[in-house]
């Protein structure tokens, strides 16, 4: 939709680019390129000296399907260590426990034959409804469309030997509220543009969703706060733009 507003509102041969990279790596890995076509939806392919893959569970690279965000050879870029982080621990837990050895960056992502790619969302926020599995992007392209609504933080609570439960947290417009008919209405919308499944169990109005510095939904520190997890470990506070909307979930783990 975006793609199709800016040629229709703006400028018909813009060169239109997204890209999309990692704080940690201090560039982006895909993105533009202008000696390549551009197609609504996409970004255009690798970037230089990123060795971008799809790969699935079993480690295997794909084509036209989703999976991990993986970079199969060191880049200039990549960090030795983090600072303060004894013995590489916290490194190799955020980006080579799940492939050893290979940059695993967190983002499902698709990439097809002409190595067009489409970043669908964070893949350890994934939602995993009875089976169905889905990035939390698509409910927030449904869920924002609502005008009465500015933003929203979706979060399933599916825990081993716990029944799934997911809360939709929505900020809204000055001047509306979150009343009956329109909890009813977003539930209706999910259920009919994604699947029953997918629909949220309640509804919240929250004041701020937390964000980090470099503008991304904390769904998976806000998740771990949910289940229990102490917040110094579940978040660095340093690292959000806006650390006083923790206080809300922190009340609302507390029931």
């Amino acid at each position: 939709d975006g793609f199709r507003w800016v040629y229709a509102e703006v400028n018909p041969t813009l060169a239109l680019e997204s890209l999309s990279g990692g704080t940690d790596l201090c560039t982006a890995f895909v993105g533009g390129a202008r000696t390549l076509p551009i197609h609504a939806g996409e970004l255009q392919g690798p970037s230089l000296a990123a060795h971008v893959a799809a790969w699935n569970e079993a480690g295997e690279p794909v084509i036209d399907e989703v999976g991990e965000l993986v970079i199969t050879q060191p880049m200039p870029s990549m960090p030795l260590y983090f600072w303060n982080d004894t013995d590489n621990v916290r490194y190799m837990e955020s980006y080579f426990d799940l492939f050893p050895g290979i940059w695993r960056h967190g983002d499902w992502i698709k990439i097809n034959e002409r190595m067009g790619c489409v970043i669908y969302g964070r893949s350890d926020s994934t939602i995993n409804r009875q089976g169905i599995r889905m990035g939390t992007s698509e409910i927030y392209r449904v869920v924002e469309r609502f005008p009465e609504v500015v933003d929203s933080l979706v979060i399933d609570l599916e825990a081993l030997g716990q029944e799934s439960y997911m809360p939709l947290f929505v900020v809204l417009r000055e001047g509306a509220e979150l009343t009956d008919e329109l909890r009813s209405a977003i539930k209706r919308k999910i259920r009919e543009e994604i699947s029953p499944r997918h629909a949220p169990n309640d509804i919240f109005a929250i004041e701020d969703v937390p964000y980090t510095l470099s503008g991304k939904k904390m769904e998976v520190p806000i998740r771990k706060i949910l289940l229990g997890q102490p917040l110094e470990k579940a978040v660095k506070r340093d690292a959000m733009r806006n650390p006083e909307a923790l206080a809300y979930f922190l009340r609302f783990r507390q029931g």
